[in-house]
């Protein structure tokens, strides 16, 4: 089945391209896969600090570190030979560990706690940015979920425009638009509620296709 990539294969492939240097250092330093992937957990978690005080333009900062981090580790496992099925494993679960916490600092933000302080004069509390919020979270997470279930079942699934490289990019321009006077938070919402639609859209589009292919044999109904 073909892959619909956001970004464009091209423009992954630049990126891979680009970051492929500090990750052939990094394999000649003898740094296992395991200590990049816990770093962009780590990193992920920090990002949830900045988020929650609304200085989005740092959060977008440490969220394309951890970003890179998620990237490397891959890299770091091809090129030292040390993938593994629990490499795989525990990639995969740190990740949606580390798909929530950005999410979980801007719920915090847009609930009036901007300062930590219970409600300041930073605080912007919006219940419906909360809502998307929580909806982008279900949607980052269903995306993953159906392509496990439909992988568990015997069917490839990787359908969709809003994959992790895609949803990572996408939060992180929005963070940045966010962090610009005047007109940033309502960029950031709008970002927030095409996050929203966009993850569901795909985790639909993915249960739609693999109902398809189980029709069709790939695995029965």
């Amino acid at each position: 089945m073909s892959e619909i990539f956001f970004l464009g294969v091209k423009n992954r492939d630049r990126y891979l391209r680009f970051i492929s240097p500090v990750g052939d250092l990094f394999a000649r330093a003898g740094i296992h896969p395991h200590v990049l992937t816990a770093a962009g957990f780590v990193v992920s978690l920090l990002a949830a600090l900045p988020y929650a005080k609304g200085s989005f333009f740092w959060g977008a900062c440490l969220l394309a570190v951890a970003g890179i981090c998620d990237t490397l580790d891959g890299q770091i496992a091809r090129k030292t030979n040390k993938q593994s099925r629990f490499g795989a494993f525990f990639d995969s679960t740190l990740d949606r560990y580390s798909d929530l916490f950005p999410f979980a600092g801007m719920a915090y933000y847009f609930s009036g706690g901007g300062g930590f302080a219970g409600s300041t004069p930073g605080a912007n509390p919006s219940p419906l940015t909360i809502i998307a919020i929580i909806l982008a979270i279900a949607g980052s997470f269903m995306v993953s979920y159906t392509r496990a279930r439909a992988e568990g079942l015997g069917v490839e699934c990787r359908k969709g425009i809003m994959q992790r490289p895609e949803r990572i990019t996408f939060l992180i321009i929005g963070s940045f638009l966010g962090a610009i006077p005047a007109i940033g938070l309502i960029l950031l919402k709008i970002t927030l509620v095409i996050l929203a639609v966009l993850t569901n859209a795909t985790a639909v589009s993915r249960i739609v296709y693999t109902r398809r292919e189980l029709s069709a044999g790939k695995g029965g109904m």
